[in-house]
């Protein structure tokens, strides 16, 4: 592990202690060894920091996704668009779950209202995950696997539907509440027969 993935890390879990906005540079470069001025060698920034733990945080939950592409038209052409959403959904979902993301965004998420930087992230999160939704739905339309109008809006109300029931059932787990484990694959199913 480098350096920067040490640091990167410890801020991760002194953050999920201490909450963004109170910790500083001082306690992150304590957390790993280092004098602070040490610590600009590798982040400019707390923001820049932040930024930083969140795209790399991010690739490093990719990496144990299945490679789903739209290039991969073996994947996708003898299957149906419900099989294509699940396929989808399912990896976007252990994307946000895989444990160093989740705590991220819990971190992330409790400070968006009061925290300018939290709220930028949870917009570009929502942005990636629009857009490859509208990629992924220009594909389906094309090849005749679902028929939609405007693309545009029905990638933005299937994206953030989806996105709410999986925090809803992330909500549900964390209170200790059962959730319907069919929730998001009924919503699924019930968008591919109206399209």
């Amino acid at each position: 592990m480098t350096k920067k993935e040490e640091i990167i890390l410890s801020t991760l879990d002194l953050a999920s202690h201490y909450g963004l906005k109170s910790l500083s540079m001082s306690q992150i470069a304590e957390s790993v060894g280092i004098k602070k001025p040490s610590l600009y060698n590798h982040f400019d920034s707390k923001e820049g920091l932040i930024k930083e733990m969140y795209n790399y945080i991010r690739e490093k939950s990719k990496e144990n996704l299945s490679n789903l592409s739209i290039n991969d038209e073996e994947y996708m052409k003898n299957k149906s668009a419900y099989e294509i959403l699940s396929g989808y959904v399912q990896n976007y979902k252990n994307l946000v779950t895989n444990e160093k993301m989740f705590n991220f965004y819990k971190v992330i998420y409790s400070e968006r209202t009061t925290n300018k930087d939290a709220a930028k992230i949870l917009i570009d999160e929502t942005n990636k995950m629009i857009e490859a939704t509208k990629m992924l739905f220009n594909y389906l339309k094309m090849s005749k696997k679902i028929d939609i109008d405007d693309v545009e809006v029905c990638s933005i109300s299937f994206a953030m539907t989806i996105h709410s029931l999986i925090d809803y059932e992330l909500d549900q787990k964390m209170t200790g509440q059962k959730s319907d484990k069919n929730l998001i694959d009924n919503y699924i199913k019930w968008f591919c027969k109206g399209k």
